[in-house]
């Protein structure tokens, strides 16, 4: 016996779903939009931060500052004498430098 699903258009096929399930689908639906609209708002791949900034969020001295970017150990953009980074450069020299805790 051969389906003659076969021969519908798909475009008018219908399918019951109950009440119940419906809204659970659409509930879900709707956080998974919710949650990509947040994410895409909050990039942060494309947020540059100013080195001033940068530096207080690592919670570490001018000096220090100097010697990570000296030493290459945050990529940096520099425009005349304004620095930036790029803050997921900042989380990953974050979690590189992560300590976890002792089991």
């Amino acid at each position: 016996m051969q389906s003659t699903s076969q021969n519908i258009n798909p475009s008018t096929l219908l399918f019951v779903v109950p009440e119940e399930e419906w809204r659970n689908l659409h509930a879900t639906l709707e956080q998974i939009i919710d949650l990509i609209t947040r994410r895409n708002a909050d990039d942060s791949s494309s947020e540059w931060i100013e080195s001033e900034a940068a530096r207080k969020l690592l919670g570490i001295s001018p000096k220090t500052w100097q010697n990570y970017r000296d030493q290459r150990l945050i990529p940096f953009s520099q425009i005349g004498r304004k620095i930036y980074v790029n803050r997921t450069d900042l989380d990953a020299f974050l979690r590189k430098h992560r300590i976890a805790p002792r089991k």
